[in-house]
């Protein structure tokens, strides 16, 4: 019989400016990445990836297994489980297919832009501490966690019946590295939508392993051969001259620029702060560089912030776009403290996952225009929302020319949008021409 709790919510994110709809059920919403203003991702701006519907759950029932090839099983109620000696700490979380609407030819999976990615406060009991009073058997593998959502996937080759979501871990990784039975996420509870009561938080891991609304604690003798690390997050790797099939585990060296946005229009001769983030897996970012002719030239940009372990490292680089107007192609590309650094092409083997690759970000400088509309292009529809600028802004100021136009759509319908000097229209390429409400 299926537990319950009654979850505190977070304001519901698809209400929420800023976030889009990848999918409403199950629910996967997306933040817009050039909203990034600060280290902490607030909670209803963190993204949403859930593989099957939200369950609801009731504090009088809801209890923590630990079990498997233990001496001493147990379980927990979540006072029990509050009341343990508890830790916080600053971990990023990125969804192994952020980036996939980029991938070309487009590729199955939820079209994740650059929002699948944040970074919060955690607050819970460490999982070493409840595998040592389990008493775990000398010949553990692997650690699996089981959430209490569950139901059917429709990939070809699928389990008969609706099952539970469910990752594992190698018992090392369980013991000694840092993974967090987290009940708060930014000194609140954990939101319904980001697995309240309790989910783990695997640190240097792809968000997959951070499993939400967390039941079962099962520790096996076998490597764990579960549906989302075989048949769904897996890649291939090439042994001994022979492609095997290996589940996704830890992030890769990344960085992503926040600011300027794809295809954003920059007033021309005026200073820009280039901005984002970048992020690694056990390493911390030692160097981001930032090239703004398309990969002729790097120049290191200024790291903000402490070196945090297992969190992202947010960055700045100054730039002056050009007096005269024309397109940019802006890189960014980071290093680790381990030597790794972000690859210019993309490995095939991983599918569409693990999407680390350097991407060329296009903009364009423009003179100053009069027109006062902010468009949002979406495929073949244009709304027009003049009355919005203060809300919509990518560079969180007020619009005072055609500067922050933002553009969503999948990467194949990506029109690069232009100023056309008060003519009170914006054109894109390919002829197309879309009026809206400006002042000129």
């Amino acid at each position: 019989m299926a537990q319950a709790f009654q979850g505190v919510d977070a304001p519901v994110p698809a209400a929420v400016p800023g976030m889009t709809i990848r999918e409403t059920e199950p629910q996967n919403f997306e933040p817009d990445f050039a909203g990034l203003n600060s280290f902490l991702t607030p909670n209803d701006r963190f993204y949403v990836r859930n593989h099957f519907a939200i369950p609801q759950l009731d504090a009088k029932t809801w209890r923590l297994k630990v079990e498997g090839e233990v001496a001493a099983a147990f379980g927990l109620s979540y006072e029990e489980l509050t009341q343990m000696p508890a830790q916080t700490k600053a971990v990023t979380i990125e969804c192994a297919g952020n980036g996939r609407v980029f991938l070309t030819p487009k590729v199955d999976g939820t079209q994740w832009q650059l929002g699948a990615v944040g970074t919060a406060e955690w607050t819970g009991v460490p999982l070493g501490a409840l595998l040592e009073r389990a008493k775990i058997a000398p010949d553990s593998v692997d650690v699996i966690l089981e959430g209490l959502d569950a139901g059917e996937v429709s990939k070809p080759s699928r389990p008969a019946k609706p099952f539970h979501y469910a990752r594992s871990i190698p018992i090392e990784q369980a013991r000694w590295g840092g993974v967090l039975l987290a009940y708060k996420m930014n000194g609140q509870p954990l939101p319904s939508a980001h697995g309240y009561p309790l989910r783990a938080i695997v640190p240097g891991w792809f968000g997959m392993a951070s499993v939400k609304w967390l039941s079962r604690i099962v520790v096996v003798a076998k490597p764990f051969e579960g549906y989302f690390q075989t048949v769904d997050y897996a890649y291939w790797v090439h042994r001994n001259g022979l492609p095997t099939r290996v589940p996704v585990t830890e992030l890769q060296v990344k960085a992503q620029i926040a600011r300027p946005a794809m295809a954003e229009v920059i007033p021309a001769g005026v200073p820009y702060r280039i901005f984002g983030a970048a992020w690694s897996g056990r390493s911390e970012i030692v160097n981001v560089e930032v090239s703004i002719d398309g990969g002729k030239a790097l120049a290191p940009a200024r790291l903000l912030g402490n070196r945090i372990t297992h969190a992202w490292r947010l960055w700045e680089f100054p730039w002056r776009a050009p007096a005269t107007a024309g397109r940019h192609v802006l890189m960014a590309r980071a290093t680790d403290s381990g030597g790794r650094t972000q690859p210019l092409s993309r490995d095939k083997d991983r599918e569409n996952y693990m999407i680390n690759q350097v991407l060329p970000i296009q903009s364009r400088s423009a003179e100053k225009c009069g027109s006062r509309a902010l468009i949002r292009f979406e495929g073949s529809r244009t709304i027009r929302r003049p009355s919005r600028f203060r809300r919509e802004s990518t560079s969180g100021r007020p619009h005072d020319s055609l500067s922050d136009v933002l553009v969503t759509a999948d990467v194949d319908r990506h029109r690069e949008v232009s100023c056309p000097h008060d003519r009170g229209r914006v054109s894109l390429l390919g002829g197309d021409r879309l009026e809206h409400d400006g002042d000129s």
